[in-house]
């Protein structure tokens, strides 16, 4: 019998707005598509955010015995500035400015970002497909929707028609959103405009002479509108119906809203089941993007190479770090806050580790199947890793009980202990063994630093600053760079 028989999954639902016991449409088959990178540049922290989200989503899913298709797309053609239907392509652009082809960028940057995840120990998608390798299925649909009467050409643009849509189906219905006050709200549009309503929105554009991405279709040689490509792409691999449809909370309008419409107008049934969205993550109080320029990149982090932190920080840390917060929770990055983590990291590791020493008596003290059930319920309240997390530490105080002989247990619940810890530690909560040989040895390089920082401040003390000058350059020299301050000394490595 597989774990999810046993296990009531509830999922919060953006489209209702409620917490839904999960019901796959397909018994023990999940579809599962989340939306990708614009690859026009380095991914930064927030973005990671989304993805370390949903990978905890597609581990614990995979963890209960179902078989999962994860689709998660990359986007390298058609999104423009500012997420409207006008203005330069974000990898055109980056190409133009760095004088290479929108490929190079496109390579270049879907590399960083596999990189990256890599190092955050994120699972790969079952599948990862690109809007440029789905232009003709792009150019169909958009056919199917002309053929509907939901879309119109002009000039030899595609655009949706969504007051007309509106009429039969429900615009705005995941964002709340009423179209008469999207129209009440909205500007008149300008005199050159091929639109007949603002709230209309592009499924193709022809291209100005300097557009360097196009392709060849019925109306003009042009390319896709930004929100097709996840219309096309998730129901190819998924089918038309279904089950969870992820993404950033920014996304939920107009993006998300817009694949609802595209799809009911393609096909005429309602695409996803369970809509699940990622909150933001802060910094310095405002949310991290690129367009702000507030945003940090996870090499930055690693590396301990800028200006927010007092330290370096592994990425195990910092995967920690996020999953601390429940994926619907703004979270606020700080040095103060990844401080924490690490401590708190460092001692799940500790007790984890000295589970094969505790010593074993003929009962145990405590109720481990009572504990082990509350980390599941926990996970099944809607992936709440924090709360999963309090759960774990529960289990710390149990086994640091278990040293200081106030609380005792079997052999039996001894080996189920270290392998629960172990399946809700690294299979769900995807944390890296910090003794495996996978671990990039950021907290050992860490420790290794604080070692030499105490032992040149004791150098200094007693007044050897030959000795204390001397680690500093040798760690210099190194690409360690020591900052003294009021409350000490920290480090960062350029």
């Amino acid at each position: 019998m597989a774990l999810y028989q046993d296990q009531s999954l509830k999922i919060y639902n953006s489209m209702s707005g409620e917490k839904e016991t999960f019901t796959p449409i397909n018994e023990g088959n999940v579809g599962m598509y989340v939306c990708g990178p614009t690859v026009y540049s380095n991914v930064h922290l927030g973005n990671c955010r989304t993805f370390i989200s949903f990978d905890l989503v597609f581990r614990y899913l995979k963890h209960l015995g179902y078989k999962v298709r994860y689709v998660r797309n990359i986007t390298d053609a058609g999104h423009l500035e500012n997420d409207a239907d006008s203005g330069e392509d974000r990898i055109a652009k980056k190409a133009r400015l760095e004088q290479i082809e929108p490929m190079e960028v496109v390579q270049k940057y879907t590399v960083d970002f596999h990189n990256i995840l890599q190092k955050f120990n994120n699972l790969p998608p079952s599948i990862e497909p690109t809007a440029t390798g789905h232009i003709v299925e792009q150019i169909e649909i958009i056919k199917t929707i002309l053929d509907n009467g939901f879309a119109y050409e002009a000039n030899g643009s595609v655009y949706f028609d969504v007051v007309k849509f509106n009429k039969e189906h429900a615009y705005g219905k995941l964002s709340g959103r009423a179209i008469e006050d999207m129209i009440a709200n909205t500007r008149e549009l300008a005199a050159q405009s091929d639109k007949r309503n603002p709230q209309d929105f592009a499924l193709w554009k022809k291209a100005e002479p300097q557009h360097i991405m196009r392709w060849p279709s019925p109306w003009s040689d042009g390319f896709p509108g930004w929100h097709l490509e996840c219309t096309v792409m998730s129901t190819k691999y998924l089918g038309e119906e279904f089950d969870i449809h992820g993404g950033g909370m920014d996304l939920k309008f107009p993006h998300h809203e817009c694949e609802i419409a595209q799809g009911e107008a393609a096909s005429g049934k309602s695409p996803v089941n369970y809509w699940l969205h990622a909150n933001m993550l802060t910094l310095n109080g405002k949310k991290m993007a690129k367009s702000t320029g507030n945003f940090i990149l996870p090499e930055q982090i690693f590396t301990g190479n800028n200006d927010v932190l007092t330290k370096a920080f592994s990425p195990n840390v910092v995967r920690f770090f996020i999953l601390q917060a429940h994926y619907r929770s703004i979270l606020d990055f700080s040095s103060e806050a990844l401080l924490g983590s690490e401590k708190g990291f460092t001692r799940l590791m500790q007790a984890y580790h000295s589970i094969d020493e505790l010593p074993v008596s003929d009962k145990s003290s405590f109720d481990l199947a009572e504990w082990k059930q509350s980390c599941y319920d926990a996970m099944n309240d809607d992936f709440n890793s924090p709360i999963l997390i309090a759960k774990l530490f529960d289990a710390v105080k149990i086994i640091n009980g278990i040293k200081d002989e106030s609380a005792s247990i079997d052999q039996k619940d001894k080996e189920e202990l270290k392998q629960t810890m172990s399946a809700f530690m690294f299979d769900i909560l995807g944390l890296l063994d910090s003794t495996s040989e996978t671990e990039d040895g950021g907290d050992k390089l860490s420790g290794t630093i604080e070692l030499l920082i105490q032992l040149r401040a004791e150098a200094r003390n007693n007044k050897n600053f030959a000795l204390s000058d001397q680690i500093r350059d040798q760690l210099q020299e190194m690409g360690i760079q020591l900052k003294d301050g009021k409350d000490g000394t920290t480090f960062s490595l350029n």
